[in-house]
C-alpha cells in the first residue's frame, strides 16, 4: 500500500513481467479472462504472483467457468466487468469468493444502480465508460464520485498514467481504497513498463 491505498496492476500475462511487477510491492495483480481483450490470458503463465493477490477479471462469464478458472489459477478475487446482476455477485460471495464489481462512469446517472450491489461485493471499481468492455485508457471526471455515498470501498480506474500521481493525491473520498493501473503503463498489451510504474509509485509516495 502507498499512503494507505491499494495498488493494483491489471492486464498481466507474461511470467517475467509478472515477477518484475510483483517485485515493486504492488498489492494486487489482475489477469483478464475475457477472450475479446488484447490482454486475454490464453495460457497459464510459467509464474504467478505469490505475494501480490491474484484478481481474475471476467465479463458476463458463467459461474461454472469462473469457479473453474479461480481454482486453476488460485485467484484471491473475482472482478466482474460486464452486466452481472447483484444476485450473481451474491452467489459468488456465498461460495466464499471475494468480489470486485466494475462500473463504467460518464455521467452522474451512471452511479444510480450501484446501491443494489452494496453488501454483495468487497470492492467496487469505477472506470471510464466506453463502448467495449474493459478499459479505454481514458480518464473520467473523478468529481462525479462526489455523488457516491455508499459504504463499499472502491478502486479508481481508467486512464491513470505516470503523470496522474499529483491529481490522485489531491483526490479525496471516504471510500477510496486504491488505484488500478493498466494500459498507460504498457509497452504492448499485457506487457508493463517497469520503469514507468516505479516512477509513478515514487511520485505517489512523495509528500508535496
Amino acid at each position: 500500500m502507498i499512503n494507505g491505498k491499494l495498488i493494483k496492476v491489471c492486464g498481466m500475462r507474461v511470467a517475467d513481467n509478472i515477477a518484475e511487477v510483483e517485485s515493486l510491492g504492488v498489492d494486487l495483480m489482475g489477469f483478464i479472462f475475457y477472450h475479446k481483450s488484447p490482454r486475454y490470458v490464453f495460457d497459464m503463465p510459467a509464474y504467478l504472483p505469490t505475494n501480490s493477490k491474484r484478481v481474475g477479471v471476467f465479463v458476463n462469464e458463467t459461474k461454472e467457468m469462473v469457479h473453474t478458472i479461480a481454482d486453476r489459477y488460485g485467484l484471491d478475487y473475482i472482478q466482474l466487468h460486464g452486466n452481472e446482476s447483484p444476485a450473481y455477485c451474491k452467489s459468488l460471495q456465498q461460495c466464499g469468493m471475494k468480489v470486485f464489481k466494475a462500473f463504467s462512469v460518464d455521467k452522474p446517472k451512471d452511479l444510480n444502480g450501484v446501491e443494489e450491489y452494496h453488501g454483495l461485493c468487497d470492492y467496487f471499481v469505477f472506470d471510464t465508460k466506453c463502448e467495449q468492455y474493459g478499459g479505454s485508457g481514458n480518464q473520467f471526471d473523478w468529481s462525479l464520485l462526489d455523488e457516491y455515498k455508499g459504504n463499499t470501498p472502491f478502486l479508481l480506474s481508467g486512464g491513470i498514467n505516470l503523470y496522474s500521481a499529483k491529481a490522485l493525491k489531491e483526490f479525496q473520498h471516504p471510500q477510496l481504497a486504491g488505484y488500478d493501473l493498466n494500459s498507460r503503463f504498457e509497452t504492448a498489451p499485457g506487457m508493463k513498463d517497469i520503469g514507468r510504474i516505479q516512477l509513478f509509485l515514487k511520485e505517489l509516495q512523495q509528500q508535496d
